[in-house]
């Protein structure tokens, strides 16, 4: 396996193949524990989840009622906050991953839930449960969190286009959902003129459209209208609840896969790639973020990044449960269990983010020689502008 982040030392030189495999092995075990285990306990968690949800969204939605008054619009924007965070994150994400299909409850099974995000379903599972979560931080193959549009690992070339990497980043932080929408759709890859045509994206594209004028509907237009006068302050709350919950949920991811310490990867390192191999790369290109249980169910669990990334399918529930084990195995295997505080992994992957838009070594160049440094940057951004031949004399 090769690990594509230039490093003086590789995180998985001293591991030799049969290494790989007993982890692996090991691993398998832990899943087996946990699928033998499965019952009433993890059913009644989900379900209780789901109607707390629920009547959390319908009381916030009959408070902002009343949301010309400003108490009502923030308790109401909150509680509205709070359930489209909990069924985006910890109920429809973990849902659509089929964590739950072993209950054989139509009503909460993967190929029945429909969340609400301005992706559709079938499409979301499609990009994230097949290809994210086998590509795991492929470069090239993985697209998940924008590596399409941003610079994530020094490896790659550097474009001035990179410089502008915080921006997109902050857009699409605001504007998660479609961002997660258009990845499922992969415009940089289908935006081309011939691709345009095919009969295959348009149909795809015609679903995105469908649900994201669903969406648009349900919370700027319907439920504004229902509450009469108060329509323009719950039109403002519905707008408020989105973007939080974006900036929420798009922080969580980042924080799972972009942190300082996580790994990247070549497409040559995957070829031929073992079971062992397979959940390696899960280990080296995932995070964690510590804190307390409310903040693991506001965050789906996904604060137990890598052991979501080791058994995607596995109740999320059960997450806190195994991280121990593996995080025993990550020490007895020397390798490092990348973990931290939601604001200091928050700050690793922003300051991430602002590093790799600049050339490789800017930051310590600039530091020696800012003024040289800068000018060299400047002249490669803007080049000097061309000089018109001079007309030779009769």
């Amino acid at each position: 396996m090769t690990v594509l982040q230039k490093k003086a030392i590789n995180p998985v030189a001293h591991l030799s193949a049969e290494d790989i495999e007993n982890l692996g092995v090991e691993l398998d075990a832990i899943r087996e524990q946990i699928i033998a285990s499965r019952g009433e306990r993890d059913a009644a968690y989900i379900r209780g989840l789901i109607k707390t949800q629920r009547t959390l969204e319908l009381g916030s939605r009959a408070v902002l009622l009343a949301s010309l008054l400003p108490p009502a619009w923030l308790a109401g924007t909150a509680g509205l906050t709070i359930a489209k965070i909990l069924e985006n994150m910890e109920i429809g994400h973990n849902v659509m991953h089929g964590q739950w299909d072993w209950m054989r409850d139509p009503a909460i099974h993967s190929t029945s839930w429909e969340w609400d995000n301005a992706s559709p379903a079938a499409q979301w599972k499609h990009s994230h449960n097949e290809l994210h979560h086998t590509y795991t931080n492929v470069i090239g193959r993985d697209n998940d969190l924008g590596y399409g549009i941003m610079r994530v690992d020094e490896d790659q070339r550097w474009r001035p286009f990179y410089l502008a990497q915080p921006l997109w980043n902050l857009i699409n932080a605001c504007f998660f959902e479609y961002g997660i929408a258009a990845y499922d759709l992969e415009l940089g890859l289908n935006l081309t003129k011939r691709r345009r045509r095919d009969p295959e994206f348009r149909a795809r594209a015609a679903q995105v459209l469908t649900k994201i004028k669903a969406q648009v509907k349900k919370d700027y237009v319907v439920h504004p209208l229902l509450s009469g006068p108060s329509a323009p302050t719950t039109l403002v709350a519905n707008l408020t609840a989105n973007l939080l919950r974006n900036l929420w949920t798009h922080s969580v991811i980042m924080c799972g896969h972009f942190p300082e310490g996580v790994e990247t990867f070549s497409r040559r390192s995957i070829e031929g790639e073992t079971r062992g191999e397979w959940y390696l790369r899960q280990m080296l290109g995932s995070a964690n973020i510590s804190g307390s249980d409310l903040l693991h169910l506001m965050a789906g669990n996904l604060s137990f990044q890598i052991e979501h990334h080791l058994f995607p399918d596995l109740p999320s529930n059960r997450y806190k449960e195994i991280a121990p084990k593996i995080e025993d195995i990550f020490a007895r295997y020397g390798l490092t269990y990348t973990t931290g505080s939601l604001p200091r992994q928050v700050a690793s992957a922003w300051s991430k983010v602002i590093r790799l838009s600049l050339p490789n070594g800017f930051l310590d160049e600039v530091t020696e020689q800012p003024l040289a440094t800068v000018t060299r940057l400047a002249r490669t951004v803007a080049p000097a502008p061309r000089r018109e031949p001079v007309a030779a004399a009769a």
